[in-house]
Formats: C-alpha cells, structure tokens, sequence
C-alpha cells in the first residue's frame, strides 16, 4: 500500500508542478501580452479549465503526504514527507489567499466594458508574481517527494 502511494503523490505533485511550470512557460508571457479585452476573454477561458482540477489535485496530494509522514519505511522518508506535506499545503494556501482572489475578479469582468481605471487596477504582474511563488513551491515539493522517495528503502 506504501508503494501505491508514494506512486501516486509523486503522480499527482509531478502534474500540478508539469501544469504549472506550462503556465508560467507558456500562459503568463501569452496573458502579459495581450490587450486588456483579450487578456480578460483568454484568463476567463483558461481559469474555468484549471481551477477545478488543480485544487483536487493539490489537496489529494497533499493529504497522501500526510498519511506517508506516518507510514513511510524509514524515519528520514516520514519527515521527508512532512515536508513535501507543509510545502504542498503553501501551495494550495498561496492560491487560496493570492491568486483565486484575482481569478474571481477578472472572471466578473466584461471585456466590453472594462474598468476605466484599467492601468491601476491591472492584477496581471501580481498574479505574475503568486504564480511564480506558488509554481516554484509545487516544484520543490516535488523534489522534496523525490528524495523522500529515494530515502523510503534506505
């Protein structure tokens, strides 16, 4: 059963940290350049997609860590897995508290009609910098499930 989940957390941290290093790669250069209207059609689009299979992810990897801190083989592995635990749940708290706040916002927003104030209330560089925080958060807590991984059999 511990090899099952330590394959199976290592799956989950691998795609949420694969989907987002293509979002910081791939969809925050294409956001940043568009203009305010096709910034706002495309976030929307892609916001709908995203938003209810990461977080399930996250959390189910998340929670296999916890249950690895206390049933992984060695005591290395079991803090190991402590830490990928605490790590995961940053991430998952960096988009709860940062991120799908500004998700929320932009979804409200018509492209047609956008805020005059635009050039002030533009959230693409603070989103830029969450998701640069929570993508590099997600990464190391795949490395970290990694080594705990390599420490399992030791």
């Amino acid at each position: 059963m511990t090899e099952l989940l330590m394959a199976l957390v290592l799956a989950g941290n691998g795609v949420a940290a694969g989907v987002f290093a293509g979002t910081v790669l791939g969809g925050v250069p294409l956001l940043m350049s568009l203009p305010p209207q096709g910034y706002v059609h495309a976030h929307r689009f892609l916001a709908t997609r995203y938003d209810p299979f990461m977080p399930v992810t996250l959390a189910a990897s998340a929670l296999i860590d916890i249950v690895l801190a206390f049933t992984a083989p060695t005591g290395t592995a079991r803090t190991l897995y402590g830490v990928a635990a605490v790590v995961l749940l940053s991430v998952m708290t960096v988009s709860v508290t940062k991120t799908v706040p500004i998700n929320r916002w932009v979804v409200t927003l018509t492209p047609e009609s956008m805020p005059d104030d635009w050039e002030d209330v533009d959230p693409r560089r603070d989103w830029q910098r969450w998701n640069a925080v929570r993508s590099s958060l997600c990464v190391l807590g795949l490395f970290v499930n990694l080594a705990a991984l390599t420490t399992a059999w030791s």
